[in-house]
C-alpha cells in the first residue's frame, strides 16, 4: 500500500475527530440532544465532503471501492481445494 498524502492524514484526522465529538455529546436514549439542528446538518455534510474527497483521492491513486470492514462482519470465503481428498469411502 502506498503512503499516505498529508490530505489523506488531515481528512483522517478530521474524520475521526469529528466522530469522536459526535459520540460524546450522543445523549441516552429519552434525552435531548444537546446539538442544535443546524449543527447535526452541518456536521453531516462535513461528513459527506471529507468522505467525498477521500473518495476522489482513493480513486485518483487507484484505490477506488474501499469500504470499512467491521469487527464482527464476516469475512469473505475461504477456498479448501478438495483435489487431495481421496474417493475411497470409509466403511465403518
Amino acid at each position: 500500500m502506498s503512503e499516505l498524502t498529508e490530505e489523506q492524514q488531515i481528512l483522517i484526522a478530521m474524520r475521526k475527530t469529528l466522530a469522536a465529538v459526535i459520540r460524546d455529546v450522543t445523549p441516552a436514549p429519552g434525552q435531548r440532544h444537546p446539538l442544535s439542528a443546524s449543527t447535526v446538518e452541518d456536521v453531516r455534510q462535513c461528513l459527506a465532503l471529507i468522505a467525498a474527497r477521500e473518495k476522489d483521492l482513493a480513486d485518483a491513486q487507484g484505490r477506488g471501492g474501499e469500504r470499512p470492514h467491521y469487527a464482527d462482519e464476516p469475512r469473505a470465503a475461504t477456498l479448501v481445494s478438495i483435489a487431495g481428498l481421496g474417493t475411497k469411502r470409509r466403511e465403518d
